[in-house]
Order: structure tokens, then sequence, then C-alpha cells
């Protein structure tokens, strides 16, 4: 196979490989009910006047099945922490005890079991779509490698080859929504 070709196709796979990252890394963040301190991922803390991730100001653990642990390093950092967990929005209420602050996960409701469903729906939807971005854009790059000279049926074995990769992305996509979602639908 031309070497540009296959340049073509390493680059969609990496592309495609950073995609299904992307969807796994969202779906960490669809709670199932069960504390997860991935939950807490993406939480920013006003640490002496910078925004600071919650992971580097604080030990973040699972106390039990539906309890989060927060451990500041220092004590003054309690408060912000509990701020920002606040102001996160994420349907989670710290308790502070002076020591640690504690996060009792809510038992999930039909509802809302089904609209985390819906989101997680929506993240690998949103994984799809790069992914078929990625072919198309690879596809346009095969089309040039035709123009520049390259035999047509190198390039057509190439698309094909693209084609492969995306249906096998697209299945993986679908084979995380539907763990997921057994995982949020289960009680």
């Amino acid at each position: 196979m031309n070497e540009d070709i296959q340049f073509i196709l390493d680059s969609a796979k990496e592309q495609m490989d950073k995609a299904l990252s992307h969807l796994e890394s969202e779906l960490v963040k669809v709670r199932a009910g069960k504390a997860n301190p991935a939950m807490l991922e993406g939480i920013l803390v006003d640490y002496y006047g910078s925004k600071t991730p919650l992971n580097q100001v604080a030990n973040v653990n699972t106390g039990d099945a539906r309890t989060l642990v927060i451990q500041p390093w220092e004590k003054s950092m309690l408060t912000p922490i509990e701020k920002a967990i606040q102001a996160a929005n994420i349907g989670l209420n710290p308790q502070n005890d002076g020591i640690l602050i504690r996060i009792l996960v809510p038992a999930l409701t039909e509802e809302r079991r089904r609209e985390l469903v819906k989101k997680a729906k929506a993240e690998a939807e949103n994984a799809k779509v790069s992914i078929r971005a990625i072919r198309k854009e690879a596809n346009e790059d095969l089309k040039k490698l035709q123009k520049s000279g390259t035999p047509e049926d190198a390039v057509k074995e190439g698309e094909n080859r693209v084609q492969q990769l995306t249906d096998a992305y697209v299945v993986k996509c679908d084979k995380h929504l539907e763990i997921k979602e057994k995982e949020v639908m289960t009680v």
C-alpha cells in the first residue's frame, strides 16, 4: 500500500482513538447511583486566587457505595471546596464537618435514570459524529492524492479501509453506550 495512504489511515485511526477515549471520559462522569471520585472531575476550586482542579487540593475517595469523602490537604480549603461543588451544579450536596467533606450520593429515581441514559446517548452520538467527520476528512485527503497521481484502485482500497475503520469505531461507541446504559438502569 502507498505510504501516503497508510499515513492517512494511521492519522484517521489516531483521531478516532481520541474520539473514543473522549467518549469514555464523558461516560465516566454520568453517574450510575454509585459514588465514584470521577464524578467530581472537572470541578475547579479557588485556591489562593487561582482555579485549581479539586484532586490537586484534596484527596477524593469513596467511603462506601453511596458516599464520597473529600479530605483537603489544608483545613482552610474546606469552605472553597464546598462552594465549588455547589457551584458546579451536579446535583450533589456537600456536608462539611470541619475536618472533611462528605457527599451522600442520592439513589436515582426512574426519571433521573432515563435522563442520564439520554445524556449518555447524546455523548455517544457526538462521538459517532466526530468519527464520521474524521472519515470525511480522510476520504477528502485520499481524493487529493488521486488528483496528484496516485492510482485510482489504491485510493479506492484506502477508502474501503477508512470505512472499515469507521464501522469498527461506531460499534465500539455503541458497546460503551450499551454498558453505561445497563449500569445506569440497574437498580
